[in-house]
This record gives structure tokens, C-alpha cells and sequence, in this order.
């Protein structure tokens, strides 16, 4: 049976379409709605950690001039 599931994100070093670089520690789920998740953690600034939902993670975005991904890795 296919998945429904956006792809898996691997650990490592990303960079936001906005130039911004974030380590990805690991992918869970939400604890009640089981939604996929990605915790990673701010390269610059306080080294802050985020949790975002993977389909928002992997998601292909279109703005100020800019159409690809939200995220790449970068290593």
C-alpha cells in the first residue's frame, strides 16, 4: 500500500530558502495527532530548537521571487 506520508528528512544541516542554516536532529510524531514531525535546532542567533510538522518541512514554496524548496540540505 502506498504512503501518504511526505518524505523522510535525515539528520543534518539545512538551509531555509531565506538563507538561514538549521540542524535537523530527527523526525517523531505529535503526541495526539500522531502528525509527523521535525525537531531541529537554529544555527546562528541563541541555537534555539523548533519543532515543525514534515509536510511543512519538505513543502515547495513560491515567494518573493523565490520557487523551490522550503528546506535543503546542505550537508
Amino acid at each position: 500500500m502506498p504512503s501518504h506520508e511526505p518524505a523522510a528528512v535525515e539528520p543534518g544541516v539545512y538551509e531555509h530558502f531565506k538563507g538561514a542554516r538549521y540542524e535537523v536532529i530527527g523526525t517523531g510524531r505529535h503526541s495526539e495527532t500522531e502528525e509527523p514531525m521535525v525537531f531541529y535546532r537554529k544555527l546562528y542567533d541563541d541555537h534555539s530548537f523548533w519543532v515543525r510538522p514534515l509536510a511543512m518541512f519538505t513543502e515547495h514554496v513560491s515567494r518573493d521571487g523565490y520557487d523551490g524548496p522550503r528546506f535543503t540540505r546542505v550537508s
